[in-house]
């Protein structure tokens, strides 16, 4: 039985614990049999549970009679099949040895001998028997005087009235029992449930274990790897193109990120191809090799598409090809070289359709511009606008034939049409305008408008072609290139310089578009635009000889009038009125004044390799004539002087403004001349 239950609960006064307390399962001690043999388990209770002791007065219920209260440790003997055990004390005996005495008797009613004495009860009950460390079969059959059974201490005993109150409180203490039962049930299931804690946190930390193993087996192989990449990583990217780039060069837009892709793929070709040529047994190299090819295929024919698209679009009405030449071949420009490196031919072909088109472009625009220009009105200077010619009369008679009135103008004023050359305007004019204009012009205004657009034009266009092919073509092929597209658009300049400047004497206007001419030509040298230089020159070769022939229809009119004067005063003249021999300077001489400061205004940096300083001596060789003839109509010496004097410095007067070189010289000239007349 178990008697660390008894001594739990009991006090050291040997009283019971005070009512109205809960009671709760003590903690355990170890224990010790204290009978002859083991006992075994109650059924149904854990070997972790305990009971209370049979002597004590709170033990279960299944331990008590039902009926009539029993004196202690009635009915509670183990008697086995062949009684008790030879040498074995009666355990009766020890268990009154241990409470201090035999158990009490249940009250007599009266029947009963009366002479029988009531035990007495003992002053104290033991509450801790000292077994010696034997168990209770040993301590049993012990002898009573045995130093194992004396006590180390005194031994403490429950009094009578100790075990009353325990009887009258069983209940308290099968509550108790009942308490201690249930916590058995509930530390059961605790131990059941640490039970399994314990097997599943055995099963996690195995698992723990094996994830520590893998990590450490994966943390090998990523250094191993590591390693590898490290050595390999370089070769690998080298010949290797992300799928990306693949997608974006086979079915993405044509745009910068296009080119980037190109550039990508460029790069893997070359050092694949390069790689080839060192290696050529390297497998990679031989699997990736026909993709790289099918790959740049596939980007050649996405840029012909492209550029073929480009120069339909230059063909659409009212288009302006300048816009598509900046935001799609040259923003792209890497395209056609790309193509040019991988198919020569097909990049040959397009830049030939490209030529056909812009060919196409520039004549049929500068056609459609020369129409307009041909629409403004131009002063027309004809034959009879030379000097020695007096055109008032002459036109005057050409009224019957239907030809309308000159408007006013002075042929030989240059006026304010310096201004284009001293403050040129940086556009020309439109087709709009030039359709709309009413007002008259001199032929200077349409020759620099066209040139001028035209010389912006082709300006642009080279360009443009030094930019998109080179450095697939050089300069000799991108110079027959740009004379290819712009031959026709040169004939049509031509053409229109020629109808300017062909039936017209108008000296001032030829002289002032050979002046732009040569500033067009400063301003291509600016820009570096050499292949326009052929156009240049084949203007000037239209427009010198015709400046020639002007100076030469005024000397050749300036010796036609000088031969119909009188060589010597008649008497006719000598009788007439004084307006014939007047000093003042002729109206001729005004002219001629006016002419020629207007050449030396345009001749102000004019070199010495020009022919206008031949052609001004030839003019003013015939106007000196013409004075001298026109003088040997005066009788009077000292008035002819005069006279010679008077034109002399009008002469000078009107060219005293002139600028240059050859301006200086011809007005010393005249100076000189008025000097000499003035004495």
């Amino acid at each position: 039985m178990w008697l660390d239950r008894f001594s739990a609960h009991s006090t050291p006064s040997g009283t019971p614990p005070p009512r109205g307390q809960s009671y709760s399962p003590a903690p355990r001690r170890p224990y010790q049999q204290a009978g002859p043999g083991p006992l075994p388990p109650r059924p149904g209770i854990n070997p972790r549970s305990s009971s209370l002791s049979l002597v004590s007065p709170a033990s279960s219920s299944t331990s008590l009679p039902t009926t009539a209260r029993l004196p202690n440790g009635a009915g509670r003997r183990r008697q086995g099949p062949g009684g008790a055990p030879p040498n074995v004390p009666d355990p009766l005996k020890v268990l009154e040895a241990m409470l201090g005495g035999p158990p009490r008797k249940p009250p007599r009613t009266g029947h009963e001998d009366a002479e029988e004495a009531v035990p007495s009860k003992p002053e104290e009950v033991v509450t801790d028997v000292p077994f010696g460390g034997l168990s209770l079969l040993e301590f049993a059959a012990a002898e009573p005087d045995s130093p194992e059974l004396r006590p180390s201490s005194p031994v403490h005993t429950y009094s009578a009235q100790s075990v009353e109150e325990y009887d009258k409180e069983k209940d308290k203490f099968e509550d108790l029992h009942r308490s201690i039962l249930a916590c058995d049930e509930v530390l059961k299931s605790v131990e059941t449930y640490l039970t399994n804690f314990q097997s599943d946190l055995g099963a996690v930390s195995a698992e723990i274990e094996g994830l520590q193993n893998r990590s450490i087996a994966l943390n090998t192989k990523l250094e191993n790897r590591k390693v590898v990449e490290k050595l390999l990583g370089p070769a690998v990217e080298d010949i290797s193109i992300s799928p990306a780039v693949v997608k974006k060069i086979a079915e993405g837009a044509v745009d910068e990120g296009f080119l980037r892709a190109l550039a990508d793929l460029e790069k893997r070709s070359k050092t694949i191809n390069a790689r080839v040529k060192e290696q050529p047994d390297v497998k990679a190299l031989s699997d990736i090799k026909p993709l790289i090819d099918d790959l740049t295929n596939k980007a050649v024919e996405r840029i012909r598409d492209f550029i073929v698209a480009q120069v339909k679009a230059i063909r659409s009405p009212s288009i302006n090809a300048q816009i598509i030449q900046q935001q799609a071949f040259l923003k792209y420009k890497d395209l056609y070289a790309f193509l040019t490196k991988h198919q020569p031919q097909l990049a040959q072909e397009i830049a030939q359709a490209y030529i056909f088109t812009m060919r196409w472009y520039y004549l049929n625009h500068f056609t459609r511009y020369r129409q307009a220009l041909e629409k403004l009105r131009i002063h027309a200077l004809d034959k009879y606008d030379v000097l020695g010619e007096d055109s008032t009369p002459k036109r005057g008679a050409l009224l019957s034939n239907n030809r309308a009135p000159p408007s006013s103008h002075d042929a030989f004023s240059l006026g304010r049409r310096f201004e284009h050359l001293k403050n040129p305007s940086p556009n020309a004019l439109t087709a709009y305008l030039a359709e709309e204009e009413k007002s008259a012009h001199y032929l200077e205004v349409p020759f620099r408008s066209f040139n001028l657009a035209l010389i912006d034009n082709c300006s642009f266009e080279y360009t443009f072609l030094t930019t998109y092919f080179s450095p697939s073509q050089n300069y000799h092929t991108i110079s027959r290139t740009f004379l290819s597209i712009f031959e026709p658009t040169f004939s049509l300049g031509q053409s229109l310089t020629r109808h300017l400047v062909e039936s017209s004497t108008d000296t001032l206007g030829t002289l002032l578009c050979v002046r732009l001419n040569q500033h067009f030509a400063f301003e291509l040298q600016r820009r570096k635009v050499p292949t326009v230089e052929a156009y240049v020159n084949a203007t000037n070769m239209l427009l010198w000889p015709r400046f020639q022939q002007i100076l030469d229809l005024h000397c050749t009119s300036l010796a036609k009038l000088t031969s119909s004067l009188p060589t010597r005063p008649t008497t006719s003249l000598l009788s007439s009125s004084s307006a014939s021999s007047s000093t003042a300077p002729t109206p001729l001489t005004q002219k001629f004044a006016n002419l020629l400061q207007g050449i030396l205004t345009l001749s102000s940096e004019a070199g010495d390799d020009e022919p206008v300083s031949v052609s001004v001596g030839r003019l003013r060789s015939e106007y000196e004539n013409y004075l001298t003839r026109a003088s040997k109509g005066i009788g009077d010496q000292r008035k002819r002087e005069r006279f010679l004097c008077n034109n002399y410095s009008l002469v000078g007067t009107i060219l005293a403004d002139c600028e240059g070189r050859l301006a200086e010289e011809v007005r010393g000239h005249f100076e000189g001349l008025r000097v000499a007349f003035e004495k």
